[in-house]
């Protein structure tokens, strides 16, 4: 199997299919809020993966009040982790980072994304970045750029760990590369986003101290 080597300073990871399985979670809140709204869950879920929660009512539901219904909608969501799960390998590479050459960009909003990483055991970063930092959310650079800027790292030695075409396209026009992870979409849409190589899951990835130059080796399998 071939191997392909990315060497960086710093690597910013996606949370939601990346470091945590929150897929039955997110499904059960989205089914709720289609059900409530009379909308289709399938749409839903088709415009929801790797965006706001608020862009995605903007989208599916342009008619209702999107920041009273995202606030709804998050108050009910924090409370429940139920169905979320550390993904095989997450804890391997977070013990393989130094503390200050990581963080996790998440289009989640801050109170869900510590929630969900304490219930899993994950380290929670303190350079975290989640959608209530932003205002232009995935598939738009400023998520990706944010958290460079907090790391102290210039944006063309990060490299994103991402699974979702938004956050690929989020980190390429940030002037990251981005390493896919082919957990909830098909590799051919993950390279057709713009990731420069794919992962079929997180175990093929390797992270370890670069033996010259940038600080750490990325290592795809």
């Amino acid at each position: 199997m071939n191997k392909s080597y990315l060497e960086c300073d710093a690597v910013l990871f996606d949370l939601d299919g990346v470091l945590i399985d929150s897929t039955a979670c997110i499904v059960r809140h989205w089914g709720r809020w289609a059900d409530q709204r009379g909308l289709d869950l399938d749409t839903i879920m088709q415009a929801a993966h790797g965006v706001r929660t608020i862009d995605t009512i903007r989208l599916v539901a342009p008619h209702l009040d999107a920041a009273r219904e995202e606030a709804r909608f998050t108050a009910y969501e924090v409370g429940d982790t139920d169905g979320v799960y550390a993904i095989e390998g997450a804890h391997r590479v977070m013990a393989a980072l130094p503390a200050d050459a990581w963080t996790i960009v998440t289009s989640g909003g801050s109170a869900r994304a510590r929630a969900r990483l304490k219930a899993v055991g994950l380290p929670i970063p303190a350079a975290l970045v989640t959608g209530d930092d932003v205002t232009h959310g995935k598939p738009a650079p400023d998520p990706y750029l944010i958290g460079a800027g907090r790391l102290g790292v210039p944006a063309e030695r990060c490299v994103v760990i991402e699974d979702a075409p938004a956050g690929i396209i989020s980190g390429k026009a940030a002037g990251m590369r981005v390493v896919g992870v082919a957990s909830t979409h098909r590799r051919a849409e993950l390279l057709d986003a713009g990731a420069n190589v794919v992962a079929e899951r997180l175990t093929h990835l390797a992270i370890r101290q670069a033996s010259a130059g940038q600080r750490l080796s990325i290592q795809v399998i």
